[in-house]
């Protein structure tokens, strides 16, 4: 068995067992709910008739935003490393969505945007960034060396894209993939809490706060780090062999 899986199983066990000893300590459900009773709880909320929908309903809206980020991210990157101008004519707006808080975003949107559309908006919003620029620094990366053996040799368009700007892509687009994947999540359900969007998974952690449900609160939290991890996993294994199945045509 791989050792650094046993390593971070064992970092996880840890983590459980301080868990429950802070649990056992306060000695109170309604503020910390121990992990039994979240594993119990867990055990009977997917049995739920809403259940599905409501996984559904935040997934679809917080993959999609992601995914609109990746195409848009990608394709712009591409533009502004090509072009110079562009590059300096997006800055102003990269850099304030990094540094404008996010809740701002979201009461902003409360009044520009519908109950559904805004989420897919602020998952959008925040992984935007990161995959715009994680993706120009690797085409700033490209090795000169290769990028004259193209013109050399004439390579251009979606040839010269996939042999020589892609491999140095990769890196930087997996890596900034794990990562936006991550803030979607986290960004998208902090938008469906704060609009009490009905059907969400944020409305359930609204519910559960203001009905004092701590075992329905660490549930549903259980659920969006499964999901993240999960969709992360997922995708960038799907970007690599997309990848690796075009460079081998």
């Amino acid at each position: 068995m791989n050792k650094e899986f046993l390593k971070k199983t064992g970092a996880v066990l840890v983590a459980l067992a301080l868990w429950q000893a802070v649990s056992m300590i306060i000695g109170m459900d309604m503020l910390l709910a121990s992990p039994l009773k979240v594993l119990i709880r867990l055990s009977t909320i997917w049995r739920e008739r809403d259940f599905l929908s409501t996984l559904l309903f935040s997934v679809c809206r917080i993959f999609g935003g992601f995914l609109l980020a990746f195409l848009v991210g990608i394709g712009l990157a591409l533009l502004a490393g090509r072009f110079r101008t562009l590059e300096i004519l997006l800055w102003p707006y990269v850099v304030t969505i990094k540094t404008v808080p996010i809740a701002s975003f979201i009461i902003l949107c409360l009044i520009w945007f519908s109950y559904t559309q805004m989420t897919v908006f602020i998952a959008f919003l925040i992984a935007f960034p990161v995959i715009y620029s994680n993706v120009l620094q690797g085409i700033r990366s490209t090795d000169p060396q290769m990028l004259e053996m193209a013109e050399i040799y004439k390579v251009r368009g979606i040839r010269k894209l996939f042999y020589v700007q892609l491999p140095g892509i990769m890196p930087f687009l997996t890596s900034a993939c794990s990562v936006a994947i991550g803030m979607s999540w986290k960004a998208g359900v902090a938008a469906e809490v704060i609009g009490v969007i009905n059907g969400s998974i944020g409305q359930k952690l609204y519910d559960a706060k203001i009905y004092f449900q701590n075992a329905d609160l660490l549930s549903w939290t259980v659920i969006i780090i499964l999901l993240s991890v999960a969709g992360e996993k997922l995708f960038v294994r799907l970007l690599q062999a997309l990848y690796r199945k075009a460079v081998r045509r």
